[in-house]
């Protein structure tokens, strides 16, 4: 007697994690670079300190000094390194401003989507509604990814943000700017697609909606119990 063919999982939630996959693999680099530069300061205040050591008569205070240093900058490393776990394992219930989690997303993109010939603009100014964090720490690198990939640099990325109601708004705009076509070389992976970016808006209940170059998010404001 045959054994009946198991019913094939649900594409929607194969769907969502083949596009956060995606993501990560997109944000990797410039998570490495926030790595490093924490990480690097660590490594060249121990140099110090052990060439300090090495001299014939080690000057203590000094040494005192350099590993007070040490340990400070290796607390702050050590704190970055567990933020960046959050990345590929988000705390469930954590909640923000919009204002931190739109300057987290700007300030880890901002360099390389820099070199690639993109500039960020934000508009918020102590946007202080609260939002879920794991949600938006996806999907705004997704949005900026994504409108820069099918853009042409130069260009810039304007974000403003508002209330809405019961919710929060958060309007995402390209515009090209003056300077001439550049390259805007290799991506380390592949692009994101619209249908990727809705499916991970629709998986953490953000409402995602484009036109041409104008990106809006629309989500519920966060209980404010748990805000950071």
């Amino acid at each position: 007697m045959s054994t009946p063919a198991p019913h094939p999982p649900s594409c929607e939630p194969l769907a969502v994690e083949a596009a956060r996959f995606a993501l990560l693999r997109r944000i990797a680099f410039a998570i490495r670079h926030e790595l490093m530069a924490h990480l690097q300061p660590v490594a060249m205040a121990g140099e110090i300190v052990e060439r300090r050591l090495r001299a014939p008569e080690p000057n203590l205070d000094q040494i005192r000094d350099g590993v007070t240093r040490m340990t400070g900058l290796s607390r702050t490393a050590s704190q970055a390194c567990r933020d960046v776990i959050g990345w590929f394992a988000p705390e469930p219930g954590r909640v923000v401003p919009l204002q931190s989690a739109v300057d987290e997303a700007t300030a880890l993109l901002g360099s390389s989507l820099g070199f690639r010939g993109f500039s960020l603009r934000s508009e918020l100014r102590g946007a202080d509604w609260p939002v879920q964090r794991a949600a938006w720490r996806h999907l705004l690198p997704a949005c900026l990814l994504l409108l820069s990939d099918e853009a042409g640099p130069p260009a810039e990325i304007t974000l403003h943000g508002e209330p809405d109601g019961g919710q929060v708004l958060l309007r995402l705009t390209l515009e090209p700017t003056d300077g001439g076509e550049l390259d805007a070389g290799e991506m380390p992976y592949r692009p994101l697609s619209a249908d990727e970016v809705q499916a991970l808006a629709q998986a953490d209940g953000v409402r995602f909606t484009r036109q041409g170059d104008t990106i809006e998010l629309r989500a519920p404001l966060a209980p404010t119990d748990t805000a950071a």
